[in-house]
């Protein structure tokens, strides 16, 4: 018995046949296979006329082709960009990423910076550690000002701005703990209230933004609704506060209107686009995210055509388990903003300049 050869090369294209050599009989080489280098040539070049052929096809035929993901771009979308509102671990929420990994995978897209934030710990600190490992990324964090910071807590706020680097920038007003986002979502009776009954800002709150405007710290409304955002941002401006936002402004939990957007925006604040808003609504893959109303890219575009893009920054509010990295996110918000109308300088304006005054300005 002759022993099994194999020919000297052989490919198989994408719908089944052979290229090459045709199968070895009886061990015995045909004149076909002997051509080697001199038949792969040919084959070659008959592919490539194949293939310019390929262009001359009917549009009808031309149909018919494979469809692959488009290739990397040639400038990241978000380069030069800053996410104010990035989720990471460890936390007491499923969280995809830790810190560094985010940060590494924002590098990679040459993003500028990032805003850590944790409903209920301090991001101070890690903001410090973060610039550590990742060198060359500006990372800022803060404290939310929830039950687990002991709610509207002026005390929480001083010995955050303290923590070494100074990169303690934001503080925000209560999130889930909320009085309007527990009653919003039947979650409690009642949470940390902001207002009283007449309207005004408690006492407490006052004491938080004579520290902020001390310290030139970044004043977030949390999840307050449209009116308790609005006080807020009225008595921070009279407490001398200059760097105000109103947080993720479009989401059901506040949910403001282009009229109440415009009188926020009126006293200096800056109003919070995210790219988790597209993602929720009834059709969300995450089914905690069903109870949260869609944001669509088209709504999202009109308040900036209607207010301004001086008017807003941009963020992802991203990192829970099982959604698209924040990256990704952020350059699906982008390319969906762009395509409504955004202009690219627009996005720069929100996603850079705004954001970069508020934190380092």
């Amino acid at each position: 018995m002759k022993p099994f050869q194999l020919p000297r090369w052989r490919f198989t294209n994408c719908c089944g046949p052979s290229w090459g050599h045709p199968p070895v009989s009886n061990g015995t080489t045909t004149a076909t296979q002997s051509g080697g280098r001199r038949d792969f040539i040919k084959t070659a070049t008959a592919g490539v006329a194949g293939l310019a052929a390929l262009a001359t096809w009917p549009k009808a035929a031309g149909a018919q082709v494979r469809v692959f993901p488009p290739p990397p771009p040639v400038v990241s979308p978000i380069e030069g960009l800053i996410d104010f509102h990035v989720h990471t671990a460890p936390d007491v929420f499923g969280r995809a990423v830790d810190d560094e990994e985010s940060a590494q995978l924002y590098a990679a897209r040459k993003l500028e910076a990032v805003v850590l934030k944790s409903h209920t710990a301090l991001t101070a600190d890690r903001a410090w550690l973060l610039r550590k490992h990742v060198p060359g990324m500006k990372a800022f964090g803060g404290i939310a000002l929830n039950g687990a910071a002991g709610g509207i807590n002026p005390e929480a706020v001083q010995w955050m701005w303290r923590m070494q680097g100074g990169y303690g920038r934001i503080v925000w007003f209560p999130t889930f703990d909320a009085d309007n986002h527990v009653k919003h979502f039947k979650d409690a009776p009642e949470g940390i209230k902001v207002v009283g009954a007449d309207g005004k800002v408690l006492p407490a709150v006052r004491e938080v933004l004579k520290v902020c405007a001390q310290q030139k710290l970044v004043v977030c409304t949390g999840h307050a609704s449209p009116a308790e955002a609005l006080a807020i941002v009225e008595a921070a401006r009279d407490a001398g506060c200059d760097r105000l936002v109103v947080t993720h402004a479009e989401f059901d939990v506040v949910n403001m209107t282009v009229e109440q957007m415009k009188k926020a925006a009126s006293m200096g604040a800056k109003l919070e686009i995210c790219a988790m808003g597209p993602l929720m609504g009834p059709q969300a893959h995450l089914a905690w995210m069903r109870h949260w109303r869609q944001v669509t890219y088209k709504e999202s575009a009109g308040h900036i055509k209607a207010i301004g893009a001086e008017n807003f920054l941009l963020s992802t509010d991203l990192g829970q388990t099982g959604n698209p990295s924040q990256p990704d996110g952020y350059a699906m918000l982008v390319t969906g903003l762009i395509g409504e109308g955004v202009s690219r300088e627009q996005i720069r304006a929100m996603g850079r300049e705004v954001a970069g005054k508020l934190l380092m300005g």
